[in-house]
């Protein structure tokens, strides 16, 4: 019988970018959330929410709600969350390192297994 395990650990992993505003400020919402909650939180970013780590490209974005990708994303830097963005995917669609904005940076899916076997995952 598999065993109730708590873990401080949240990891926020986002696949749409600014193709979907709703969904990516909610993931950057969920890890406000969890950061202000004092869990340890990374965000990983793949297919087209890697658009979301260039520099300025989360200014405008903005949920139904009225919550403000850009907002959130100052809480989160100011807090020095870990955003990562997945390497593969952002070479495809052209993004380099010195393209991203504070507080993000590029990473393999092997660091996105390892995050994930040892923290509670939220796929938006």
């Amino acid at each position: 019988m598999a065993e109730n395990v708590i873990t401080n650990n949240v990891l926020i992993a986002l696949s749409c970018g600014t193709d979907n505003p709703n969904r990516s400020t909610r993931a950057f919402h969920l890890a406000t959330v969890a950061q202000k909650m004092g869990k340890n939180v990374k965000i990983f970013l793949l297919d087209e929410a890697v658009y979301l780590a260039r520099q300025g490209a989360m200014e405008h974005i903005k949920a139904a709600t009225g919550d403000v990708a850009d907002d959130l994303l100052a809480h989160l830097q100011a807090h020095e969350v870990p955003i990562l963005v997945c390497t593969p995917c952002a070479k495809a669609r052209f993004i380099k390192e010195e393209d991203l904005a504070e507080g993000f940076r590029l990473a393999l899916a092997t660091e996105l297994i390892e995050l994930s076997c040892n923290s509670a995952v939220i796929s938006l």
